[in-house]
């Protein structure tokens, strides 16, 4: 199904919000669009809501899973302003959200649905999950002058920190709230700025009325943006993600000055969740 806008869509649903589970993709550009959606429809999300201004050509079969919307995803904090402008209408579901050539792991995923980790998140009083953004990128960038390349990616194997998350009002450390950084963007840190530095997204959460994404991928309710309980640890999910590489390549000034994304800590990416968890760039806590 296609939409000329959010409203567009919104009205056709005549008040019925949707229910269950839902993955919002924003699309920036025509690179690994059908990868993208393959991988998440393969996740089983009750709807996939795509969000782009022109799709690049996809496949029947994937295009009949999903729902596109136009939408200009590149306009200034494209992903809150349609986030919260589906809120009301998405009370009580589940939704992820990311952008193409970025692709969802969670422990276990290859044979556990998406469905089957947010029923069981709320049984651990969790109304969101953290998640890490794993930047993944060419081994060649010679012959893969973009910096995506899905037959032969890599990722670094450590370098990822986190610091504890200050609360400038209150004058303290806000409570199980971290602010996480890694791969590309710290390694390359000269070419990024630092409002956009951190890895952490709150990139799953239970829609409700009244709550409100920020600019950062964080919520109004500060327990959306927690990782865990204060009880035990968590699970926690990964978004693999060509993004970082994607930027890097396309800006001239880092184009000019980067040669090779690899370094002594660069592993091949097996596209396996158990690699992530090898790892520990996803958490299973108390999930099996």
């Amino acid at each position: 199904m296609d939409f000329s806008g959010l409203s567009d869509f919104i009205s056709a649903q005549k008040g019925r919000p949707l229910k269950g589970s839902i993955a919002v993709i924003f699309v920036e550009d025509d690179v690994e669009v059908e990868s993208t959606l393959a991988h998440h429809v393969a996740l089983g999300f009750h709807y996939i809501l795509v969000l782009g201004q022109q799709l690049p050509p996809i496949s029947d079969d994937i295009l009949t899973e999903v729902i596109t919307i136009s939408y200009n995803t590149l306009q200034k904090n494209a992903v809150s302003a349609a986030i919260n402008h589906l809120m009301p209408y998405t009370n009580g579901a589940w939704v992820f959200t990311c952008f193409n050539a970025e692709y969802l792991y969670f422990p276990f995923s290859e044979t556990r649905k998406f469905n089957e980790l947010v029923s069981f998140h709320p049984e651990e009083r969790r109304v969101s999950m953290l998640c890490y953004v794993a930047d993944i990128y060419a081994g060649d960038l010679s012959a893969s002058p973009n910096g995506v390349d899905r037959l032969d990616p890599y990722l670094d194997k450590s370098g990822y920190y986190a610091l504890a998350r200050w609360d400038a009002k209150e004058r303290v450390n806000k409570e199980r709230q971290q602010d996480f950084f890694g791969g590309l963007k710290w390694r390359f840190e000269e070419f990024v700025p630092p409002d956009k530095r951190r890895i952490d997204r709150i990139g799953i959460f239970c829609a409700k009325h009244g709550l409100t994404m920020r600019d950062d991928f964080t919520f109004s309710d500060q327990e959306y943006n927690t990782y865990s309980c204060p009880w035990h640890n968590n699970v926690t999910a990964a978004i693999v993600s060509f993004r970082t590489a994607k930027a890097l390549r396309h800006n001239p000034l880092p184009r000019e000055h980067i040669n090779d994304f690899k370094w002594f800590n660069s592993v091949r990416f097996t596209w396996s969740s158990q690699q992530l968890l090898d790892l520990g760039l996803i958490e299973p806590g108390q999930w099996f």
